[in-house]
């Protein structure tokens, strides 16, 4: 009798993480549909090109705000993983269509997950911003969810519909907080993360430009250890409708950062970084504690900050030949 394909729904595929998720998803598994959902609002075709004569891999463009399409794409999934969203930067300029991406967009998803067939996990990626600034380093899952942001609050919404769902209609569902993911495929427009901003500007002898004083922290965590933190969390029986944060479990300054990336580039020692105006409701302070990653998933970050900036940076050097 012949093994049926394990399907798999990646919303968001074609964008940063999901993108990523992808190709990690195809070189563990074998025998595997993986259908990823995109409107290329925020993610790009180009991420995908290296997938597309992929015969395990199909492109759907369409919408999460659009019910009918959800319903039809997840009705015979076995995994879902919900990447699909509006970014942070948008939130300062256009909270409306965040709102309408972030937060409908997920109640949509668990409604259509609710009538799947033979759904064994919805994993629902949500983010750091969830807890605004910390209240106590490291934060853990118990932190208190303080959003500062749109953004952060349309994520959080994504998760209490999660939870809900899953009491209510048995939806088997985990809830994944990255901290500050990055590294190849992420966006490169004007949302672009601090990481590829400093990039871009260092890499053309440009000092990098700093909102308020730079000693806010992050957790920068390289894009390999948050899939694999991902899909190690997918496969956890024991996480079921909770959440787990996915990060390095490190806490560097953006002044630090931005040291950290000048010194990768000839001739750029002598930049000194441009101090601009605090944006409003940015977080101040993030450090994660990776207890129950470790604990319940084995989860160990494998690739420190340094070793992660000259990974992206090859990796960008090799695009631009």
């Amino acid at each position: 009798m012949k093994k049926v394909k394990e399907r798999i729904i990646v919303t968001g595929g074609a964008g940063f993480i999901g993108s990523n998720l992808c190709r990690e998803l195809l070189r563990r598994k074998k025998d595997v549909e993986i259908i990823v959902l995109d409107n290329y609002f925020s993610g790009s075709k180009e991420n995908l090109t290296d997938l597309i004569r992929d015969k395990r891999l199909r492109i759907i463009e369409g919408d999460i705000r659009e019910l009918k399409i959800l319903r039809e794409v997840i009705k015979d999934a076995d995994s879902v993983y919900h990447l699909a969203v509006a970014c942070l930067g948008l939130s300062f300029e256009n909270p409306e269509i965040v709102h309408e991406i972030n937060d409908v967009g997920s109640f949509n998803l668990c409604t259509a997950a609710k009538s799947a067939r033979k759904l064994r996990r919805l994993v629902y990626v949500s983010s750091s911003e969830v807890y605004g600034s910390a209240v106590y380093t490291p934060i853990d899952e118990n932190h208190p969810l303080n959003p500062t942001t749109p953004y952060g609050a349309s994520k959080a919404a994504g998760e209490m519909y999660v939870k809900a769902f899953h009491y209510t209609f048995n939806v088997p569902s985990i809830i994944v907080r990255p901290f500050n993911t990055y590294g190849p495929y992420q966006r490169e427009d004007s949302y672009a993360g601090v990481v590829t901003k400093f990039f871009q500007r260092v890499s053309k002898g440009l000092p990098p430009i700093i909102f308020g004083n730079g000693a806010q922290t992050r957790d920068f965590t390289y894009i390999s250890d948050t899939v694999n933190g991902i899909i190690l969390a997918s496969d956890c029986e024991e996480l079921i409708c909770d959440t787990v944060n996915i990060a390095s479990g490190t806490e560097t300054s953006i002044n630090k950062l931005a040291r950290s990336i000048i010194a990768l580039f000839d001739k750029t020692e002598n930049l000194e970084p441009i101090h601009v105006s605090p944006r409003p409701g940015d977080v101040r302070k993030h450090l994660a504690s990776i207890k129950k990653a470790k604990k319940f998933l084995d989860y160990r970050p494998r690739v420190p900050l340094e070793e992660g900036l000259k990974l992206y940076k090859q990796w960008l050097m090799k695009k631009t030949k």
